[in-house]
């Protein structure tokens, strides 16, 4: 997928409004328009790359911004000591969207058997 056709690149630029949370110089933070969880919120790096791995091989540096933001945010959400982090990779596995993104979901008990 180009970074002209990717919904979270139209995001990033500001083409797509978003409810945004935080932001860093190399990251977003914004709520998920269909929750799964009284807060859900999803970081997505600046850059295109279609998952966490591809992101990591070519910037270590937007891979620990993304997880600076999570910090952040689950701190601004008040939901430090209670979140879960969800990430998908590939289709069968649920992802959707294949720009590299961190789901970070909280509000609602989770136990190992249900994950969102």
């Amino acid at each position: 997928m180009s970074p002209d056709a990717c919904l979270f690149c139209r995001i990033v630029d500001g083409d797509i409004p978003s409810d945004r949370v935080a932001e860093s110089e190399r990251s977003i933070a914004f709520r998920d328009i269909n929750p799964a969880a009284p807060v859900h919120v999803l970081v997505v790096p600046k850059r295109h790359e279609p998952n966490l791995e591809a992101l990591a091989a070519s910037s270590t540096e937007d891979l620990a911004d993304v997880f600076s933001l999570v910090s952040r945010v689950a701190e601004l959400e008040g939901v430090t000591d209670a979140h879960r982090l969800l990430v998908n990779t590939g289709a069968e596995a649920g992802q959707t969207i294949f720009h590299a993104h961190i789901h970070l979901l909280a509000g609602a008990r989770f136990t190992e058997g249900r994950l969102v």
